[in-house]
């Protein structure tokens, strides 16, 4: 049964925990990248295979990088919105380097 949660201030912590393996947010973080290129390519140029592309490579790495490395179910199935949100969010503070503070918020190393 799924976690629910009052707020996205409750969430958010917790989608850091089911991201506790470094390789599962680098998989994770590589596929919001690519993702968002491809997406922002497809809307420039017209190309709307290539926006289809980069929603289905962000997700395709996110969901690759829970089965096979950290073993659990994503959070996009229960909470899409808030998991996107996350997944941008995760992105940006590790692409400013301000990830690690948050991670020790959530109780990880």
């Amino acid at each position: 049964m799924s976690e629910r949660f009052a707020s996205y201030a409750e969430f958010w912590p917790h989608y850091l925990r089911e991201h506790a393996d470094p390789l599962t947010r680098r998989v994770h973080v590589a596929g919001t990248l690519l993702g968002i290129a491809l997406f922002l390519a497809g809307i420039v140029t017209g190309r709307w295979w290539l926006v289809l592309a980069g929603v289905v490579s962000g997700y395709l790495f996110a969901w690759v990088s829970h089965m096979a490395i950290e073993r659990n179910r994503p959070a996009t199935f229960t909470h899409p919105l808030w998991s996107l949100g996350s997944d941008l969010r995760m992105a940006w503070l590790f692409l400013t380097g301000r990830l690690g503070e948050e991670l020790r918020r959530a109780g990880l190393p």
